[in-house]
């Protein structure tokens, strides 16, 4: 069923008649709807987007809870409009049988493909490990898992970019111990990988779970969650081997993933938790806005997409397809997957 509802062609010339012409062309919001009709698992969380030839694809995770062995991941195709039944497309069952936890996909497709689905293995994130997939028909199939290698995680949460020289730039981090973001970056194809040199951190800030922003001087902006109640901002000027130091935005979050993505018309748009954490680790995630910069260092809020004090609306993820719209993924209270359309020109 639709998130929001839908009107019949009658109901639709009463609401004419009632609300002016140019509120009703003003709102940036296109559709609203959740992506599986019946949820799959009893929570689904973490979710991730890509446009490809064939359409958008849309994965998650999901199983009894997070950190439960059930948990794996789900992928839904658009085809023909309409969203496919959702089907597991990896899980964490090991060599000896047992079945580990999965999380947080990241669906990536390269210039020249084929179309990847990151994601990691473990019983939690202090001790996960790297796995890719990756499918030549646009997520319909997808070949066996295949580990990264030792000491490489795959993007954590948002997609990576591909720079105009070919080189992916992998935004990843860690939790052993204090949090910490470094990058993977690959010269061919996602074959091989190297790792950035460390992210200068003389503040001490913990930070984790980066979104690139490639602008359009060359540069490349990383910003994400910290534990310090504000989102962070790093520079590099090399394609992502060297980085300026961490720095705290004057943009609140509680400690909840973001993600954002560079406009056609040269502005960056960002799908955060615009408010600051209490005594749980989830207070705040209540509240999901978008945001835009021309700068990436200062940010306007512009559209709120829930408000909730004490649920959960999280983990976003954003693209903009060839089309010029937005598509915007997150989790409904830990229970499913929202899918939101947005006319940026309109924002």
């Amino acid at each position: 069923m639709k998130y929001v509802m839908l009107f019949s062609g009658w109901a639709v010339g009463i609401l004419l008649l009632i609300l002016p012409i140019a509120v009703m062309a003003s709102d940036p919001v296109v559709l609203r709807e959740f992506i599986a009709a019946a949820p799959p698992t009893p929570q689904s969380h973490a979710s991730t987007i890509v446009e490809t030839p064939a359409g958008l694809v849309v994965a998650w995770f999901g199983g009894k809870h997070e950190r439960d062995p059930s948990v794996g991941i789900w992928l839904s195709r658009q085809v023909h409009g309409h969203w496919s039944a959702p089907v597991e497309v990896a899980n964490g069952v090991q060599p000896g049988g047992h079945r580990e936890p999965t999380w947080n996909p990241v669906l990536f497709l390269p210039r020249h493909g084929p179309l990847m689905l990151f994601y990691k293995v473990g019983p939690d994130p202090q001790h996960w490990r790297g796995v890719l997939k990756t499918s030549d028909d646009n997520g319909a199939r997808w070949s066996a898992a295949r580990a990264l290698p030792a000491g490489v995680l795959g993007p954590i949460k948002d997609k990576p970019v591909q720079l105009v020289s070919g080189s992916i730039v992998s935004p990843s981090s860690t939790e052993q111990g204090r949090w910490a973001i470094h990058f993977e970056l690959s010269a061919d194809g996602g074959s091989t990988w190297q790792t950035s040199q460390a992210v200068p951190n003389p503040d001490a800030i913990e930070a984790i779970q980066p979104s690139l922003l490639p602008w359009r001087d060359g540069r490349l902006q990383a910003i994400g969650r910290t534990k310090q109640d504000r989102l962070f901002s790093i520079w590099s000027v090399d394609g992502g081997h060297i980085w300026s130091a961490l720095k705290l935005l004057d943009v609140p979050n509680p400690n909840s993933g973001i993600d954002a993505t560079l406009l056609a018309d040269g502005r960056a748009c960002m799908v955060y938790n615009p408010t600051t954490h209490g005594k749980d680790w989830w207070d705040g995630r209540g509240t999901l806005a978008v945001a835009l910069s021309s700068d990436g260092e200062h940010w306007k809020r512009v559209l709120t997409l829930e408000q909730s004090p004490g649920a959960e609306f999280s983990y976003p993820a954003i693209i903009q397809a060839k089309s010029g719209l937005l598509h915007i993924t997150y989790t409904w209270k830990r229970l499913r997957i929202v899918h939101v359309v947005i006319d940026p020109d309109r924002l």
